[in-house]
């Protein structure tokens, strides 16, 4: 793909008069619209991370006292799954999950469950284990030195309106490992890690921390009824949601989903951590650096892309590109297509990534990497700033795929959202003013890290919440503010529950 130069500008709100004052450093200097090209442009209002939603000139149209999803009901799903908003803000529904070795966390999607034929909520929640059950998985008794108590490894928890668990899948009951034989989880005699694309190897990497996938964002196709979940640590997984579900009996969902059943159907980012590919490496005194075939470190927001969108059935993910052998701070938003077998041709079901293979990207010194790399021949398209520092944060982020073709992006780390078309081009930008000190007209160094949404969502004027609602915009974050009119939502829990859910 042609990858351009994102020429910024700095336009009034109201006049979208465009003047190019300089090179813009989103580090610091104006919040708020930085550039927007109508007729490029996918119009429609942003949901940011920081729980306002705005118009194509940023100016204010709702907001909640939450992060997380809109709903079509106009309702928000709260980020960890625990409740939800309606328009005004008041909680109408929660979930406590008052199982103390359960940890909700990152992200929460509501779905139509067509088995149970009703509304489900599934949420990411960290499981706690103790050192022996780390052991007893076949994990090396070597390593960490400080042993394996306080770990933790994520679980998806499904419950319904009434809060009850429905179904849950534990990458703890999906490991596999080749060091010990008298492990139930053992490879088998002359069998290989290789041989087990669809299992975890507990032992990979030695990277183990407290918090062993941590896991920050799933995505439910409902045409498929799949699920993929994304883990910083440089992959996502797709598991099998609706053939792992039996209405009617949780525990034998439940039982289900810890069997082979709820295995990966399909795995990609890092194949060496599963036998296959090259892992990244220094060599000659850090002269010759390769990422070898992991293709993320750290990255976000994994989803299908939607019906009615260009690419729609691919995947769309934010790939923060921290913690990868290259030498360029970018950011990259990538689409895969996981159906791409080694011939470029579209199979009838998931290819795994080392079957499709890979082709190599030569040095080159004007753009973005500068040392040979590998990619995956199953990514369709990427976009990545060609310059030093224009795209990029270290954790959080997201991305969107919208109607027109263009996708949109949100690095976290800066605040920074953009959207940009297939073939690069910026066609509009915003910084968000909301910083952990209140609403700001103009970003400094200090408020590096401090002002970023965790996501973004554009959403067309059709959109169901908007039908019967006051859609006019008020004027911008920092013009309120000025006022005094408007301070940042408070995150809160307090509300009365109006409906289901349990306390």
């Amino acid at each position: 793909m042609k990858k351009m130069f994102i020429t910024v500008f700095v336009c009034s709100a109201f006049t979208l008069a465009v003047s190019c004052v300089s090179a813009y450093e989103a580090l610091r200097g104006p919040s708020e619209l930085i550039y927007y090209d109508k007729s490029k442009a996918y119009n429609g209002y942003t949901l940011m991370g920081s729980g306002y939603l705005i118009d194509m000139e940023g100016r204010l149209v709702n907001a909640w006292p939450t992060l997380g999803r809109l709903l079509e009901t106009g309702h928000v799903l709260a980020r960890t799954g625990q409740s939800e908003y309606d328009w005004d803000g008041n909680v109408v529904w929660r979930y406590n999950q008052n199982r103390s070795n359960y940890h909700p966390h990152h992200d929460a999607v509501r779905i139509f469950n067509r088995k149970l034929k009703e509304y489900t909520t599934i949420f990411i929640a960290n499981k706690d284990l103790t050192h022996d059950d780390v052991i007893a998985a076949g994990a090396d008794p070597t390593w960490p030195r400080r042993g394996y108590a306080g770990s933790q490894m994520d679980a998806l928890v499904e419950v319904d309106m009434k809060g009850n668990v429905v179904w849950e899948w534990w990458f703890f009951d999906h490991l596999v490992q080749d060091k010990f034989p008298d492990k139930a989880n053992y490879a088998g005699r002359g069998k290989k890690i290789s041989d087990y694309p669809a299992k975890l190897d507990i032992n990979w990497g030695k990277t183990v921390e407290r918090d062993w996938m941590h896991c920050n964002a799933l995505d439910h196709n409902p045409a498929l009824d799949h699920i993929a979940i994304s883990s910083v640590h440089g992959e996502f997984f797709v598991i099998d949601h609706g053939g792992t579900f039996i209405p009617g009996d949780p525990e034998g969902s439940i039982k289900l989903a810890a069997s082979d059943g709820g295995d990966f159907l399909y795995r990609w980012g890092d194949p060496a951590k599963y036998g296959y590919g090259e892992k990244p490496r220094i060599e000659r005194d850090w002269i010759f650096i390769s990422t070898g075939t992991r293709e993320m470190g750290a990255n976000h927001d994994i989803q299908w892309i939607k019906p009615g969108c260009p690419g729609a059935g691919n995947f769309l993910i934010f790939n923060n590109n921290d913690q990868v052998y290259q030498s360029s701070s970018q950011s990259e938003l990538i689409e895969i297509n996981p159906y791409l077998d080694a011939n470029k041709q579209n199979s009838a079901n998931y290819v795994w990534p080392h079957e499709a293979g890979w082709h190599t990207i030569r040095p080159d010194f004007k753009t973005t990497h500068q040392f040979p790399r590998k990619r995956s021949n199953q990514i369709a398209w990427t976009y990545t700033a060609n310059y030093t520092g224009g795209f990029f944060a270290n954790h959080g982020s997201g991305c969107e795929r919208l109607p027109n073709g263009n996708t949109l992006g949100c690095a976290q780390s800066d605040g920074h959202l953009i959207e940009v078309t297939p073939e690069g081009e910026c066609v509009w930008e915003y910084i968000n003013p909301v910083t952990n000190s209140g609403i700001k007209k103009v970003i400094t160094l200090e408020d590096f890290d401090k002002h970023g949404s965790f996501r973004a969502r554009r959403f067309g004027p059709d959109f169901p919440a908007f039908k019967g609602r006051d859609m006019t915009p008020k004027v911008t974050l920092t013009e309120l503010t000025a006022k005094g009119l408007l301070k940042p939502p408070q995150r809160r829990r307090g509300g009365k529950d109006t409906k289901g859910g349990k306390k």
